[in-house]
């Protein structure tokens, strides 16, 4: 994802703000159902079959009509809307200011200017303020968990509702927060480093934000398929802790474990290909349309 922030950092936090919430409500209608399959498919134990693809995607929706089938891909959207609207405004909105905040630090910025040079530093210190963005993602981490749940152990809730689960869950919604962390950090950082590496070294550009759209386009892209190859491992694990049932623990270990042991290597990577498919469009998607609506949205505040 390339960076939103010109080199002055002229956006304001208003426009920001709004610009990347819009983003992150037209990227919600567009991506959900894509999400939810790529959810279940992770979160499937048996061997993927194309006999049982019909069941493992729309579970008890199997057997149902079309517009039924294609209907019950849109659950939790309401969870999926908290978390996706906050995740954007955050994720968009919060990089450039640890971006501005790392740039605006003596200290910091001459430790990365002279550990990597004017060209690289400015580089890494996107990168790093991303990775920077991505941990503090976690305290996201209940309505993450709720939209999984509801994607792909819509039981576990058992007809309660959301303020009702929060009282009653409480820590519980924050379990895998350690395997959370562990994937952001390095795919946040591949994101926002992946994007600018391409801008700079590929499309040759020094302003970031007087990128064209088609630059956007490309340098998005290899950020996202870099972004989500990196946490593709660790992606699988949270989403196999998340999705167990609220009263069940499930340590991260043991989910390596048993991975390991039942389903092989390759089954960290369950899934990757409809993320990275649905992924890049995404990204590119709901980075085009925040880099639109963030300056028109700044000419009236």
């Amino acid at each position: 994802m390339a960076p939103l922030t010109s080199a002055k950092g002229s956006e304001s936090g208003t426009a920001r703000v709004v610009g990347s919430g819009l983003s992150g409500v037209a990227e919600l209608i567009i991506f959900h159902p894509v999400d939810t399959v790529a959810k279940r498919l992770m979160s499937n134990k048996s061997k993927f079959t194309l006999q049982a693809a019909n069941s493992i995607i729309f579970k008890d929706y199997a057997t149902a009509s079309l517009p039924k089938k294609l209907f019950s891909l849109f659950p939790g959207l309401g969870y999926a809307a908290g978390y996706k609207i906050s995740q954007r405004i955050y994720k968009f909105g919060g990089q450039p200011y640890f971006n501005d905040l790392i740039r605006g630090t003596p200290v910091l910025r001459n430790a990365f200017v002279n550990t990597f040079g004017e060209r690289n530093g400015k580089n890494m210190m996107h990168a790093t303020a991303g990775s920077l963005t991505g941990i503090g993602e976690v305290v996201l981490l209940p309505l993450d968990a709720l939209k999984i749940k509801r994607q792909t152990n819509p039981e576990a809730f058992r007809g309660r509702g959301v303020v009702q689960i929060f009282m009653e869950e409480g820590r519980t919604l924050y379990r895998g927060w350690g395997w959370t962390v562990a994937r952001n950090a390095p795919g946040s950082f591949a994101l926002f480093g992946g994007s600018a590496f391409t801008k700079d070294y590929v499309l040759g550009i020094e302003d970031y934000s007087k990128a064209t759209w088609w630059q956007n386009f490309i340098a998005s892209t290899a950020g996202a398929i870099s972004s989500i190859t990196v946490a593709a491992p660790l992606d699988t694990i949270k989403t196999r802790i998340q999705n167990a049932n609220f009263e069940t623990k499930v340590h991260g270990a043991v989910v390596v474990r048993d991975l390991i042991k039942n389903e092989g290597m390759t089954a960290f990577f369950k899934g990757l290909t409809p993320k990275i498919i649905v992924v890049g469009p995404k990204l590119i998607f709901s980075f085009t349309l925040a880099q639109t609506l963030i300056p028109m949205v700044g000419k009236y505040v």
